[in-house]
């Protein structure tokens, strides 16, 4: 079954276009990477897909569902940490849960997902004394509320110390070996090929690869580098490989260290060829090309700069427009007090307790028994 499905989705914000016919397909079980550099587009796609702005062209689905007429339903499976959220500063982590919780109707302990996040210890303190990674984990527990059948994480890392990306890297690794599906942004490239299971890379709002990342190293080209400690690296050695075919470059870190830039399958040549000019190799290193260099090679452009940030200010004004989910969306990216909505037509029924008029929604009452209920 397929978990996401984009179809020539579009979007304009004005003059500016945040996508442009972008088509992607996430499996079922898969841990998706979305990159792109600022103001590709990422936040806005993701943003569709918790239909908190339409899409000017195209479609988007969520298990099967469309992201805009089934948008309540979509949200019953899915688990989300936006990258801009708010938490109620006068609320404890515990009291946090029990809001998630209702408003899944599940039956999750608070204690357990806070101990799986790792601050179980601070469950009755108010979120307003959280540090920013407390926070982040804070929202982790409660995207994870109901075993969510797709996780979408926007930024997961944001705000961890390297213990805290670890044990995020093994949340996820978890909940896809449950079966969910994890579709989550990242400027943490090294994150990113610690756990995903393909990527897909966004340059100017257009999809520009979608591929494993071993897919994606021979896509850009299959040369490693070859980091070799000889004896001694003479002017022969250096002669003789660089008249070998499949060889680009050679450089000398200093007399006993050499690398060399060849094609994958010339490793062994090389190291041959070093033995047959009178070097004797005590230690080889192979280097291949980082997920960096790939993400460089795909969305290098010179009109990057241009667009830096038009991905983040034009959702801004998309959502001060129509809001979106009470207390844990891109409403918080707004002026706006959590819990109040537009009533501007476009949003018929309140995304988190689904009354019509959502001038008095649950949250908003921060007595209420259902709420603070622990």
């Amino acid at each position: 079954m397929t978990a996401i499905e984009l179809t020539d989705l579009s979007k304009d914000f004005g003059s500016v276009r945040a996508l442009n016919g972008v088509n992607l397909t996430v499996e079922t079980g898969e841990i998706f990477g979305f990159l792109g550099p600022n103001g590709a587009g990422k936040s806005t796609t993701i943003d569709i897909l918790l239909d908190f702005v339409r899409p000017t062209a195209g479609s988007a689905t969520v298990l099967g569902y469309d992201t805009q007429r089934d948008s309540l339903t979509v949200r019953q499976h899915v688990g989300v940490l936006p990258d801009a959220y708010h938490l109620y500063d006068r609320l404890t982590a515990r009291q946090h849960m029990a809001y998630a919780i209702a408003s899944k109707d599940s039956d999750d302990d608070p204690l357990e997902l806070l101990e799986r996040v790792g601050i179980a210890d601070a469950a009755d303190r108010k979120a307003g004394t959280f540090s920013k990674g407390m926070k982040q984990r804070l929202v982790l527990a409660m995207a994870l509320v109901g075993q969510p059948d797709v996780l979408i994480l926007d930024e997961p890392s944001t705000g961890l110390d390297p213990n805290g990306a670890r044990e995020m890297r093994e949340i996820i690794r978890a909940e896809r070996d449950r079966g969910a599906t994890v579709f989550f942004s990242s400027h943490i490239l090294e994150q990113v090929e610690a756990v995903c299971d393909r990527v897909g890379i966004l340059r100017d709002g257009e999809l520009v690869a979608v591929d494993t990342i071993d897919a994606l190293r021979s896509a850009v080209g299959d040369e490693v580098q070859l980091v070799l400690t000889v004896d001694t690296v003479t002017d022969e050695i250096l002669s003789a490989i660089a008249a070998m075919p499949g060889v680009s470059n050679t450089e000398t870190d200093d007399a006993h260290v050499l690398r060399v830039t060849c094609e994958s399958d010339a490793k062994a040549p090389v190291l041959n060829t070093v033995e047959a000019a009178g070097g004797h190799v005590s230690d080889f290193a192979i280097e291949e090309t980082s997920l960096e260099e790939l993400f460089a090679a795909f969305t290098q452009t010179t009109s990057d700069d241009d667009h830096e940030g038009d991905d983040d200010s034009a959702t801004t004004t998309e959502v001060t427009e129509v809001s979106g989910w009470v207390g844990l969306s891109s409403l918080a990216r707004t002026s706006r007090m959590p819990g109040f909505h537009d009533r501007c037509g476009r949003w018929p029924v309140c995304s988190f307790c689904y009354q019509r008029d959502s001038r008095w929604c649950t949250p908003r009452s921060l007595n209420s028994a259902k709420i603070l209920a622990g």
